[in-house]
């Protein structure tokens, strides 16, 4: 289930092309860190608490942040999500500081590897920017092809890449990738069930999903840290 179109109001061109302003703005000086994006709808339920959990897990030289399709901008993370966020040792003042926004190009333009939860979201993501066909993945897809990765190729890739972090992060997501099409997978496997409006279960359901899936892009994205030794 996807949160209903309805709450979320489109926007208008104008304030369109006033996020993709901003957006630029914002971003305008060059990347000193690895970029991690979290994607789903409405951006208050799935990719917050992907993103917290990870900013909570990795260290403060990679950034993490996350976006929605169809976000309901400005709102913060319903209390289930919040809660399961707190409980999961990420610290309240975080997940209250969460904001939803609107994802635009260059929020994607400066993303290393993008994190969707479901293949929906995946599909819209290439769509805006077909550049970043093998940098993007469903949370789940990601941490089930790379679990299939042993850490040494891993590591090779990324020192093949050079020294830049953000270089490494990307060599690596495209060493995930070229796994795609080995192994058959259903959408139950590779999305990430959306609790929004729904019971507390689901939400605990969704939680269920995306802990696992984070621990294989914490373990690659230490990887790409891990910087050769001269």
């Amino acid at each position: 289930m996807t949160e209903p179109a309805s709450s979320a109001p489109r926007l208008s061109r104008r304030e369109l092309r006033r996020l993709r302003e901003e957006s630029q703005a914002a971003s305008a000086a060059p990347a000193v860190r690895p970029t991690i994006l979290t994607v789903c709808t409405g951006n208050i339920c799935r990719s917050p608490l992907a993103e917290v959990l990870l900013r909570a897990h990795l260290p403060e030289t990679v950034r993490v942040h996350s976006a929605g399709t169809q976000a309901l901008v400005g709102h913060g993370m319903p209390a289930e999500a919040r809660e399961l966020a707190v409980q999961r040792g990420v610290p309240a003042e975080i997940a209250d500081a969460h904001s939803a926004r609107y994802l635009v190009e260059p929020i994607l333009a400066e993303s290393d590897l993008v994190l969707t939860m479901t293949r929906e979201h995946r599909t819209h993501v290439v769509q805006m920017m077909p550049s970043l066909i093998r940098r993007a993945f469903t949370l789940r897809e990601f941490a089930r092809l790379a679990a299939d990765v042993p850490d040494e190729e891993l590591a090779a890739a990324a020192d093949e890449a050079g020294t830049d972090a953000a270089q490494r992060l990307q060599a690596l997501a495209r060493v995930v990738g070229a796994r795609r099409g080995l192994v058959a997978a259903s959408a139950e496997e590779d999305d990430v069930i959306d609790p929004y409006r729904r019971s507390r279960e689901t939400y605990e359901l969704s939680a269920s999903q995306i802990d696992p899936a984070l621990a294989e892009v914490e373990r690659v994205t230490a990887l790409a840290l891990a910087l050769p030794v001269r």
